[in-house]
């Protein structure tokens, strides 16, 4: 592993590690990211053991100009309002694939995340490499955001430091968020992760019965459901007591064909539901009684993040710092429910978007 400082390394240099399979480590715009070329499976597999990340488990990959997305992804026209307003920039756009970078970066579905970052030497490399490379934060799968070099050696084993080539330290980064993630690949945009760019994706209804939460819940469901075999998919159900949390949960548990009765975990912290075709798994967690954080994930969560069960969150208000952690790996959608001011006791305002 070698670290040099930013205005000491030439673009051939960086190019000709990763030419020759390597994993380099650079800046960008929102944090430090690990690059490898994104067309070479041998550099992918790399990638994979630095990250700890199961074959399979589809990268974004970083390319210098919407002509040169084109090579590999299908622009359709709301991909392409996006590329205009926003790019360069953090923003990732999921669209379909063109299958032309190594096996394992594109989705299980053949879609593929592009990212043109608003950071010059990003840029000078792409171009000069004439490929595009990977673009995933330089972190260890759900540790802290690397916006300094130290915050990525800190939390890497000393197997996973053998396998960066290269890494080019431009000192600490602004902490801005990461880039916003949007699927293209269907008539509907949806915002998979929100970021630095804010783009809205809020609603709100007013419920007036149990039947309408229930139902609002199962099309929400059936709206992400198509992300369950590259995600995990939260939703995050904020609210006070009595509000319709677990009425919610039922919805949700509906709309995966579960017929055992849902019922609160509020003493058991965590109850799991197995859908009728068994092909995924409803998992109902109440924080309310969680005096710290740890608790949330001493329950297994990431191994449940990793299986791309379907959450149902309540009192998500308490857990929040841990849920967002996870919002590379898991679709998050935060909903709150409220009493509205009106004197009809079954109404409640229902407020949802990935945020």
């Amino acid at each position: 592993m070698k670290i040099v400082k930013k205005e000491h390394i030439s673009v051939d240099e960086i190019v000709n590690v990763l030419q020759n399979k390597g994993l380099v480590i650079m800046p960008t715009e929102t944090l430090y990211g690990a690059f490898v070329d994104a067309t070479n499976i041998k550099a992918v597999a790399k990638l994979n053991e630095y990250k700890a990340r199961p074959f399979g488990k589809p990268y974004s990959v970083a390319v210098a100009n919407q002509q040169m997305a084109k090579e590999y992804v299908e622009i359709n026209e709301n991909a392409k309002s996006l590329y205009d307003s926003f790019l360069p920039g953090p923003l990732t756009i999921v669209s379909k694939g063109k299958h032309q970078v190594a096996k394992g970066v594109e989705s299980e579905k053949g879609s593929l995340g592009i990212r043109i970052p608003d950071y010059q030497l990003v840029i000078d490399v792409i171009n000069k490499l004439g490929k595009p490379i990977t673009a995933t934060s330089a972190n260890a799968s759900y540790q802290k955001r690397p916006y300094r070099v130290e915050d990525i050696l800190k939390n890497i084993s000393l197997k996973q430091k053998k396998l960066i080539d290269l890494i080019i330290d431009a000192g600490e980064l602004p902490h801005l968020e990461p880039s916003t993630v949007i699927d293209t690949t269907l008539d509907d945009p949806i915002i998979l992760r929100q970021g630095d760019i804010k783009i809205k994706d809020k609603n709100e209804v007013l419920s007036q019965s149990v039947e309408n939460t229930q139902n609002l819940a199962k099309n929400l469901y059936q709206k992400y459901e198509k992300h369950l075999d590259q995600r995990a998919i939260i939703f995050a159900l904020e609210g006070p007591m009595g509000a319709g949390k677990t009425v919610f949960t039922k919805g949700l548990a509906k709309a995966m064909g579960i017929d055992e009765e849902i019922v609160s975990p509020t003493y058991d912290l965590m109850l799991n539901y197995e859908s009728e075709n068994k092909k995924s798994e409803l998992v109902h967690i109440d924080a309310w009684r969680m005096l710290t954080s740890s608790e949330f994930e001493d329950l297994g969560i990431n191994k449940m993040i990793s299986d791309k069960s379907v959450f149902a969150i309540e009192w998500a208000e308490k857990v929040s710092g841990v849920i967002r952690k996870y919002n590379e790996d898991a679709v998050i959608v935060w909903i709150k429910i409220e009493y509205p001011n009106s004197d009809q006791e079954n109404e409640r305002k229902i407020t949802w978007g990935v945020l």
